[in-house]
């Protein structure tokens, strides 16, 4: 029997990380659903932009101050009401290989992609579990499941996002609070410039990310590849011995879709972006 579809109608979203790229795509596709949708993000004017175009609210976030990303959900229980969807979109990458990657490169990706994500999950359960309803939505990737030259860091904080997503939607169970974990290939957002493609391995635009996200919302299910294809192929070279599944990436140019861009001057602006985007992290202020 086909599950119910779900109304998104007058349901409170948090997303994080949303005045641009996937987030603002999925802000957009929400939006238009009826859903009150609030972006938190450190771009505050380019947040108010977004949010004004919609019909949503902006507060201001850095996803990097624990105490601040709690009192920003505080803020939106009492502005919007309590919170039922919360997707853990913020993120960055910076490419290099890990020997020229500097260490506070290396802090910025572990508290942005995954100490933040775990901050707001577990906010998300305090609020949600007593309530028994709401939905975790945190964005992964592709990298969350392989690993890709040129951004070890990066696939590593991406798999531990997967592998606490799996967790937290164990702990869960029974209670009404449900998880997705949202794993897309590359994505034609600004964090992809100077990136190219490989065969089998096609880009996806934000808005197929939004869609995928809008669908897991209104039918819930864990696993969410974007494009789906990729969870064929990711089953596929998981049951070949790993020689066989190394060459079949090689084969397919996938070794190269992050580490040939580790140098390219096409990413320089996303770069210099990405070493801007951790300031609490960067004082040291975690209380």
């Amino acid at each position: 029997m086909a599950k119910r579809e779900r109304s998104l109608a007058g349901k409170v979203v948090v997303i994080t990380g949303a005045a641009q790229g996937i987030g603002a795509s999925t802000a957009t596709a929400l939006s238009r659903l009826g859903a009150k949708v609030v972006i938190g993000d450190l771009d505050q004017v380019l947040a108010e932009k977004t949010a004004a175009e919609l019909g949503a609210e902006a507060l201001p976030l850095d996803v990097t101050d624990t105490k601040g990303f709690t009192e920003f959900l505080d803020e939106v229980e009492r502005r919007v009401g309590p919170i039922d969807v919360l997707i853990n979109n913020a993120g960055i990458m910076p490419l290099a290989p890990l020997d020229e990657e500097d260490d506070a490169a290396t802090r910025r990706l572990l508290e942005i992609n995954l100490h933040a994500v775990i901050h707001g999950t577990r906010e998300a359960v305090k609020r949600m579990r007593p309530r028994g309803t709401g939905h975790i939505v945190n964005i992964a990737s592709m990298a969350g499941k392989a690993g890709f030259p040129g951004a070890a860091t990066y696939c590593a904080t991406k798999h531990a996002v997967v592998g606490l997503s799996e967790s937290v939607h164990l702990e869960l169970h029974g209670t009404g609070v449900l998880v997705s974990c949202v794993m897309p290939a590359v994505v034609r957002t600004e964090l992809a410039s100077g990136l190219g493609e490989a065969k089998f391995f096609k880009s996806v635009q934000p808005e197929d990310v939004a869609q995928a996200i809008v669908d897991a919302l209104r039918r819930p299910k864990f696993d969410v590849f974007v494009p789906a294809s990729l969870d064929a192929m990711g089953r596929i070279t998981r049951l070949l011995p790993r020689r066989f599944g190394e060459g079949l990436l090689r084969a397919l140019g996938g070794d190269k879709i992050l580490s040939s861009a580790t140098h390219s001057s096409a990413r320089a602006e996303y770069e210099s972006r990405a070493a801007r985007s951790a300031p609490a992290a960067e004082k040291g202020t975690d209380s």
